[in-house]
């Protein structure tokens, strides 16, 4: 079984997907992933992930000779690019002291072949933070989720326990409210909350949260 990354620029219009996704399943390909790049007038551009158990020329070349495809060719998988991903939220000075720490770790890992990468969001407010958190748990690749912040809970420490049901990693700095008692790991010093993230999430570590005797530090 090989994962391709696949883009397609096809004519815009009804259908697009429902006649992409038929050749794709026609070679017993499994799509992991599919994003819509780009959508106007005349021109939709698509992008999928696909575990395909056969000879992907074959694939392509049939994608190619659908009459509503202007072109489909290989690309590199946003796994192989990005690969894993650690998101922060939470207020804009602490964001900042979590990322440092975790992408100084996640430098450390990738120079090695790891691939972990890491996105930012500073938001304030219970609302947005808890729609945030649920978010997370819709994004590819999302592997681990930070909330850096001074004080977060109510529906917050709702949407935590959420994400952790579904499998989401949630680390939170030590901070007034509820929400640390829903996370997995609290790390009072945002720096050492990064590089403990990147820790938890990589496969050469070997760091476990599951091994931890206290989830406080």
């Amino acid at each position: 079984m090989e994962t391709i990354g696949l883009e397609v620029q096809a004519i815009d219009g009804p259908g697009v997907l429902h006649q992409v996704t038929g050749v794709i399943a026609s070679h017993r390909g499994d799509i992991r992933s599919v994003a819509i790049l780009e959508s106007r007038p005349g021109e939709a551009r698509t992008y999928y992930e696909v575990d395909i158990p056969g000879d992907s020329a074959a694939l392509l070349a049939d994608l190619n000779a659908l009459p509503i495809v202007r072109k489909a060719d290989y690309t590199s998988t946003m796994q192989r690019i990005f690969g894993k991903r650690i998101i922060i939220v939470g207020g804009g000075a602490q964001v900042g002291q979590v990322a440092l720490g975790a992408i100084m770790e996640a430098d450390r890992h990738n120079i090695r072949g790891e691939h972990i990468s890491v996105d930012t969001i500073p938001l304030v407010g219970e609302q947005a933070l808890a729609e945030a958190v649920r978010a997370v748990a819709r994004l590819p690749r999302a592997k681990a989720l930070v909330l850096a912040g001074s004080l977060m809970g109510g529906e917050i420490e709702d949407a935590v326990r959420e994400v952790r049901e579904q499998g989401l990693l949630v680390v939170s700095l030590n901070m007034a409210g509820s929400v640390p008692d829903a996370a997995d790991l609290v790390v009072t010093d945002p720096v050492q909350a990064g590089v403990m993230t990147v820790m938890a999430v990589s496969d050469r570590a070997k760091f476990s949260v599951e091994r931890l005797k206290r989830r406080v530090f």
